[in-house]
């Protein structure tokens, strides 16, 4: 399944015990195994109508995926993990228990809103390893001879975003975006955004996703660039469309509170492995 490009594989987990990790490797490996961005797990919750773990291309274990959590549950939905008439739907994750609510088309659910949660920007929160600000605006971080000014935030996992004027499609991310995510900076490694303002309500994005490398979309950092854009008056108004790679997400957020993020859901195939 994929929301805007950014594909994971989805199980069944209730009841199996296995080495996630490695199978998510295996089976992520795009020229040995299925492909994809990574492995999600649906489990069983004991105060949630479910449980999600994920796991990136590399093995790594990480908090929440905002376009994963959205196939996950369409995935749960429509195979009645989940009850269908469940709306919102309670999914337990490593960043928090968040609310999705989907939208059905005939029997396929096709979008998804999902609750966020509340942006935390406090450099512990992160983290990042600096002793002497409270938080992280404009940071010049160089990396190979460029520079990038960081905005570091977190969505339940890392991220640092930096708007630059040069055209998102002529970084050499497949070069920088590890020496980011690696960067002695951050010591739970990062998510790293570039970004290029189009307009007041409108940007253009490519992430370097961490344990996975650059993907088509990620929804935590679409999320991060929504709140750093509305902090920082890149953009105008509550709602932003953030354009990826593999298409369009919305974000929402006034300012404070939880943000709000929509976007597609889309199956490709079901197996056996």
């Amino acid at each position: 399944m994929h929301g805007a490009g950014n594909d994971y594989i989805y199980v069944d987990a209730r009841g199996k015990e296995e080495d996630w990790p490695a199978i998510s490797a295996r089976v992520s490996d795009r020229h040995t195994g299925i492909g994809g961005d990574g492995l999600i797990l649906a489990l069983d919750s004991e105060h949630a109508d479910l449980r999600m773990r994920m796991f990136n291309a590399d093995g790594s274990e990480a908090e929440m995926c905002g376009n994963g959590i959205r196939c996950l549950v369409g995935f749960a939905l429509t195979r009645d993990i989940v009850p269908r008439e469940t709306s919102p739907v309670l999914v337990e994750t490593l960043a928090g228990d968040l609310e999705v609510t989907p939208t059905w088309e005939g029997d396929k659910v096709v979008w998804a809103r999902v609750s966020m949660g509340e942006p935390r920007l406090a450099v512990e929160d992160i983290p990042v390893a600096l002793d002497d600000r409270a938080m992280v605006m404009d940071y010049p971080l160089t990396v190979d001879g460029v520079t990038f000014e960081i905005n570091a935030v977190s969505m339940g996992n890392p991220h640092a975003v930096a708007f630059i004027d040069e055209p998102v499609d002529d970084i050499p991310l497949f070069l920088l975006g590890p020496l980011v995510e690696h960067h002695p900076l951050f010591p739970n490694r990062v998510n790293f955004e570039i970004v290029n303002v189009i307009d007041e309500g409108h940007v253009k994005v490519r992430v370097w996703e961490r344990g996975s490398g650059e993907t088509m979309a990620c929804a935590t950092g679409a999320c991060a660039v929504g709140v750093i854009s509305r902090l920082k008056r890149r953009t105008k108004g509550n709602d932003v469309r953030m354009s990826f790679p593999g298409g369009d997400l919305v974000v929402r957020w006034p300012g404070e509170g939880t943000v709000i993020l929509e976007g597609p859901v889309a199956e490709v195939f079901t197996g056996q492995v």
